[in-house]
């Protein structure tokens, strides 16, 4: 489990630590204050590493859109700084600060658009091996 500190912004996460998982019911959403972060989905016994994120990064928000079970595993390389942001709290700081919901936008279609990229790449290998 997560060791709290001295501050009362976020939680440390210790090397290796998972901090969320894939299948889990998810409520928040979490940015990354210090430290990296690498993103994991299990298929069956084998695991697929997504990618890493670091330090002003957020993972974790189509909790916040959607009633699904989390998509990945999230766990930490090295010590990792994280805060947590429920749907309350995120909701109050875009009508605060509405530039904070187009750089959300942004970030996620951003995600998809990479993602894109890497299936079209891996079905294109796919079928030249055929």
């Amino acid at each position: 489990m997560a060791r709290k500190t001295d501050s009362e912004l976020g939680k440390v996460y210790l090397d290796g630590e998972t901090i969320i998982r894939q299948g889990d019911e998810g409520d928040c959403m979490y940015v990354i204050q210090e430290g990296t972060v690498e993103v994991i989905q299990h298929h069956g016994d084998t695991e697929i590493e997504l990618g890493t994120m670091s330090a002003g990064d957020f993972f974790g928000e189509m909790a916040l859109f959607q009633k699904e079970t989390r998509a990945a595993s999230v766990r930490a390389r090295g010590e990792v700084r994280a805060m947590t942001v429920d749907k309350k709290t995120l909701l109050r700081r875009v009508k605060e600060d509405p530039l904070l919901a187009y750089n959300l936008v942004q970030t996620m279609s951003n995600r998809i658009r990479e993602l894109h990229v890497k299936l079209s790449a891996a079905l294109f290998d796919d079928k030249e091996q055929e």
